[in-house]
């Protein structure tokens, strides 16, 4: 069966571990990545940069699908902004699930999110649009995550918690069940929150606020 074309939005250390989802799919060919006129880079693990985002109208014109491969350190703006430009451009956003991943038949998966090896995400679950749940992360039973969130790796995300729009929970943290999230907070990794959280910004250890957003 012949794979489906798809092109990569950035071409950073994120953009290789999507390719590694992706390869295990195996339903998807990637035929090259768009990339920021001045980075230099001329392929990732074999793939070329075919072009930067001038050329997306382009490319719309051969390609229907494409997929953010921008990985999300702090702030979910660049991830957001790409998503909606290829949204107003036309093109299809799969989400994509590593084949090493559990997604529970009973939970959703929202339009450009990936679902990286090992991840668990468990019955009743919702993950919001362009999110990335890394490798190994839980996501337990009737978790709500917003758009354009990333879970990194090996964070635990306990039953019934709410997650806002923007939201980054650091590796290793842990979320107590039935704790809400506000928009835009940042999760320090190995922190362990055991309260909801109001209020925009960097939260670490046992929830105390390092910078406020």
């Amino acid at each position: 069966m012949a794979k489906t074309p798809i092109i990569l939005i950035g071409a950073g250390g994120h953009c290789k571990a999507s390719i590694d989802v992706i390869e295990q799919i195996g339903e998807w060919q990637v035929v090259g990545i768009v990339e920021r006129k001045e980075s230099g880079t001329q392929a990732v693990l074999g793939y070329p940069v075919m072009g930067c985002d001038d050329d997306l109208a382009e490319l719309r014109k051969q390609y229907e699908y494409a997929f953010v491969t921008v990985g999300q350190i702090r702030s979910a703006e660049l991830k957001m902004k790409l998503f909606n430009h290829l949204k107003a451009s036309g093109f299809q956003q799969p989400g994509l699930v590593s084949p090493l991943a559990y997604v529970s038949k009973h939970a959703q998966i929202g339009e450009g999110s990936i679902v990286m090896h090992q991840a668990l995400v468990n019955v009743g679950a919702h993950i919001g649009q362009n999110c990335i749940i890394n490798s190994q992360a839980l996501i337990e039973h009737d978790v709500g995550i917003g758009d354009h969130c990333h879970v990194s790796t090996g964070a635990k995300i306990n039953g019934d918690v709410k997650i806002g729009q923007g939201c980054l929970i650091g590796s290793g943290a842990v979320i107590k069940q039935g704790v809400t999230l506000a928009e835009n907070v940042i999760i320090g990794a190995g922190a362990l929150i055991l309260k909801d959280i109001t209020r925009p910004g960097c939260y670490v250890g046992q929830g105390q606020l390092l910078e406020a957003k």
